[in-house]
């Protein structure tokens, strides 16, 4: 419940201009209804009561009316008839409960904005068991009772995590917003109400706790009094109970631009409004602050009232992240302050001191000319923090004790809080800034064999004292920061050619960059090169150079499927990372190709055949680079379900990849590098061309991307990847030189394009496979994914073109026709498989479901080829579904199903959606520009791309 104080005397209660008055519940500014008057009874904080009819008490809200029981639940019965009297914020349909008339101080236009009080009405489910059809449980009850073994020994008997967990998927929570943090040195999420409820620390592990303690409270005082004080948060935990909970919802709403997001509150019957814009630092191109393990809170205070108010926020944070380590024992906190250069930041240090992998985390804020911080060193976050409250009620304040903390005994938890304060003057605007850093600076995997430095130690150091650097850096430097974000992403932004949704997706999905389990390390400074090139990989003469230069950058195919770097996935999610950091994928890259040319020979059994093969290949592209819980480079592919090394489309995908690289960043040293690499790779894929036509055979097992989705023969997919990738053979010879290669490719390209349009094309679309079975003729939305490159590769026309125009064309308006458009009313992106009467394939458990990061790839298809109206359809779908209906902001999935369910949440392939702006920005350079006012189009081929207006 709203109350203007916290635990306050009845004498308090009747200082002037306070929210509530003896009897009665003064209306806020936009309080249309009349309602009763309290009865003046108050409970031990001073919360306002009135009588019920059957005598029962319930607590008023004065900010919009309802009872206290009501707000529990977030309804909002009385006023859910009227229409909102400001509709710039009920423009989409996560706002329509916003009944505030607040616009927020400079929030984005574009981005995922949602009302406090919204409900997502969908639940959805993860799929489970129950989900799969009973033929395919006769079909794999052998891969079932090899999982559960496999999972019964790693889980219960080992106690340690799966890599992918069938029987334990984690839950759905609609609540997620931005990440904070760079890239590399872990995450905190902060979800859209204002909690901090995501966490990753160590390196790939992630804890879904909802830490309580962590908030921002409001105070104002006026004339020495205080007037209103109140946690921002809807919450009524259990906990803190001497605080004031339950912010009214209906008067604040949450606006998400990556890196970058807003909350903006009214405060009932105060005429003050309160936005907190969150900033971290990822920025394209910048390879220093975007590894920085920070984020900044900018608190706008705008006083509508005709006299000066004292505003103080202040910043609790409990000392760890909600996990039992929180009460190991060992942890305290200290004040600091760090001055630099005339600029002094102060605040608490919380040091987390657990036996592996301590961290400390710090908040803080700026002291300025007006801005006065406190602080309070220690509370504890479980008791009822009625000392807490009273100390900052007394006078806007917090006590700021000097010295140490003691250190916590076995389970007991700590917290601290800091305190900003200034004088907001009458119709006047004031800034607060306070920032949260994290500083683990040394990292060990799930092994504990080898130590690694996170990149951010390059400039801060890893003693474990940067915390206070840290801290002084992000709040000197955040303006800096948004400077170049906003110069990044304003010709976007203000292109009002592309429809708003896009730019929240484009920017939004941007999350798992970050927040995908991400690391990023330094090499030890005695690395040599044969450390990282293991016995074959001494032709990679730029590996050391680029890896000491870079680092070594890795993220998880998704939160729930652990494994790093998996690379069929990445082969989508690439584009972010080669527009914007593309020395991150040079490197990943690079990674990739050591792991090429060596092998592993350790036998193992797989859990779909059930036969025994040794770990890795040589010559063949790995799965992954390993599981977090593992030692992630030294031990690969931790996926344990099929032998990858009989999969068709991974090598395939190195080859595209290292071309489109190239063909970007212009890195000859790179391409000369991996060019043997490449041709490697390419010789073990020719085995898979079993009648020597030119063109690969699929092995009658799923042995692509599509792991549970059998495919025999020919196939659309892969056979169209494999002759893209042939063709960026012939460009690269080409462009070093090497005749004989180009020479060979070139033949086989010419027999494998007349087989793959014998063998696979109907007159309308490329057939899933040749097989002949009762779903071969099932039309794959990935089935130009092989144009789809060559188009980003600038390969798709003249006399490199390998499909034809016509027949690309053709196929992409049967998708859009039949996947699209014929399935969920065409408002859900398109269907993996639809047969050709409009009926989804239903023949394995991926046929039938949507894939969010392929539906971006096929929507910047479509724009390639011209089908610019229908890419935008089929992707918003995608964006509607995923960040509107079923409330996976920050979490979007790797697939969904037309109902019910969906499928391993914040994953990595959704990043694909950046091959939509590049394929934009490629129609841009095409097009003649205006004469009076050009437009910033793609640079030529000699230049990188995906700059806009940042280098």
């Amino acid at each position: 419940m709203e109350r203007g104080l916290g635990a306050v005397t009845e004498g308090e209660w009747q200082q002037p201009g306070q929210a509530y008055a003896h009897g009665e519940v003064r209306e806020s500014p936009s309080s249309r209804q009349s309602t009763q008057a309290c009865t003046g009874v108050r409970d031990s904080r001073g919360l306002a009561h009135t009588r019920t009819g059957g005598g029962a008490e319930t607590a008023l809200c004065t900010l919009c009316l309802c009872t206290q029981t009501d707000r529990q639940t977030q309804t909002h019965t009385p006023r859910d008839t009227h229409t909102p009297r400001h509709t710039h914020a009920a423009a989409g349909p996560l706002v329509r409960r916003y009944e505030g008339a607040a616009r927020g101080r400079g929030v984005a236009a574009a981005g995922w904005r949602v009302c406090l009080a919204h409900r997502f009405e969908e639940p959805r489910q993860p799929y489970g068991a129950g989900d799969v059809p009973f033929h395919d449980v006769l079909r794999h009850i052998g891969l079932a009772l090899r999982y559960f073994r496999w999972w019964y020994k790693k889980t219960r008997i080992e106690k340690k995590s799966a890599f992918i967990d069938l029987l334990c998927a984690v839950p759905l929570q609609q609540i997620y917003g931005c990440p904070l943090g760079g890239i590399g040195g872990g995450t905190i999420t902060r979800g859209w109400r204002g909690e901090f409820c995501r966490w990753q620390l160590n390196p790939g592990i992630y804890h879904y706790e909802t830490v309580i303690a962590n908030q921002f409270t409001v105070c104002l005082r006026c004339k020495g009094q205080t007037v209103y004080q109140q946690v921002l948060s809807v919450e009524r935990p259990s906990t803190l109970q001497g605080w004031n909970w339950g912010y009214c919802g209906h008067y604040a709403f949450y606006h998400a631009l990556y890196p970058r997001a807003w909350m903006v509150y009214e405060l009932p019957g105060q005429n003050v409004v309160l936005t907190c814009r969150q900033v971290s630092p990822v920025i394209p191109h910048d390879y220093k602050d975007s590894s920085l393990p920070v984020g900044v809170f900018i608190w706008e205070v705008e006083n509508g009232k005709d006299e000066d108010v004292d505003v103080s926020i202040m910043f609790s944070l409990q000392n760890g992240t909600g996990t039992k380590e929180d009460r190991s024992g060992g942890h305290w906190n200290e004040p600091f302050a760090f001055e630099k250069d005339g600029e002094r930041v102060a605040g608490v240090l919380l040091h987390h001191c657990t036996r592996v992998n301590p961290f400390t985390l710090a908040i803080s804020a700026r002291e300025k000319a007006g801005t006065g911080v406190t602080h309070l060193t220690a509370f504890n976050p479980t008791g009822s923090g009625r000392e807490v409250w009273q100390d900052l009620l007394q006078d806007g304040r917090l006590d700021s004790p000097a010295g140490k903390s003691s250190l916590t005994e076995k389970g007991e938890v700590t917290a601290a809080a800091v305190c900003a304060s200034c004088r907001v003057p009458a119709r006047g605007h004031r800034t607060l800034e306070l920032a949260l850093a994290w500083d683990m600076p040394r990292v060990y995997f799930g092994s504990k064999e080898k130590l690694h430095l996170r990149r951010y130690t390059r400039f801060f150091g890893s003693g474990g004292d940067a915390a206070p650097a840290l801290s002084h850096h992000a709040l000197t430097h955040y303006e800096e920061w948004e400077r170049k974000i906003e110069a990044w992403q304003k010709p976007i932004l203000e292109n009002s050619q592309l429809p708003s949704w896009y730019k929240s997706a484009l920017f939004n999905e941007l999350y798992f960059v970050t927040d995908g389990g991400t690391i990023w390390v330094e090499l030890p400074p005695d690395c040599h090169a044969e450390d990282l090139q293991g016995p074959a990989g001494a032709g990679l003469s730029h590996l050391l150079p680029v890896l000491r230069e870079y680092g070594r950058f890795a993220y998880l195919e998704g939160q729930e499927y652990r494994m790093y770097n998996t690379y069929d996935v990445h082969f989508y999610a690439s584009f972010a990372l080669v527009m914007l950091w593309p020395k991150l994928q040079i490197s990943l890259q690079y990674d990739i190709a050591v792991t090429v040319v060596n092998e592993d020979v350790q036998p193992r059994q797989y859990l779909m055949c059930g036969q025994t093969a040794q770990v890795k290949l040589k010559n063949v592209v790995p799965h992954d680079i390993g599981d977090p819980g593992d030692e992630p480079w030294q031990r690969v592919n931790a996926y344990l379900m099929h032998d990858t090394a009989d999969w068709k489309d991974l090598n395939l995908k190195f080859v595209l990849q290292v071309y489109r690289d190239y063909y970007l960043t212009r890195d000859s040293l790179y391409l000369r590098d991996m060019w043997p690499v490449c041709q490697a790779v390419m010789e073990s894929e020719l085995k898979f061309d079993m009648d020597n036509d030119g063109l690969i055979e699929n092995g009658g097992f799923a042995d692509q991307t599509y792991d549970a989705w059998v495919v025999n023969g020919a196939s659309a997919y892969c056979g169209g990847l494999w002759l893209a990738a042939v063709c960026v053979m012939c460009k690269m010879a080409e462009v070093l030189g090497d005749a004989e290669i180009q020479q060979k490719y070139t033949d086989i390209l010419s027999k494998g394009k007349e087989a793959f349009e014998r063998m696979l094309w109907n007159g309308k679309y490329y057939n899933y496979d040749s097989s002949g079975s009762d779903t071969s003729s099932s039309i794959m939305s990935d089935q130009c994914a092989g144009q789809w490159f060559l188009g980003a590769c600038g390969l798709d026309q003249g006399e490199f073109e390998v499909f034809p125009k016509s027949h690309v064309v053709s196929a992409l308006k049967t998708i859009f026709e039949k996947n699209v458009m014929s399935f969920a009313g065409g408002t859900m992106g398109a269907v993996n498989g639809m047969r050709p009467d409009g009926v989804p394939d239903t023949s394995s458990v991926q046929s039938n479901e949507v894939w969010i990061g392929v539906v971006y790839a096929l929507a910047a298809t479509m724009i390639q080829e011209g089908l610019v109206e229908e890419g935008f359809r089929t992707a918003e779908g995608c964006y509607r579904t995923v960040w509107e209906r079923l409330g996976m902001a920050f979490q979007t999935p790797e697939a969904y199903r037309e109902k019910k369910v969906y499928r391993s949440l914040a994953y990595m392939r959704p990043l694909s959606i950046w091959s939509m702006q590049l394929a934009l920005e490629r129609r841009a350079s095409r097009a003649p520009a205006p004469v009076q006012s050009p437009q910033p189009s793609v640079p030529p081929e000699n230049a990188s791309v995906g700059r806009m207006a940042l280098d």
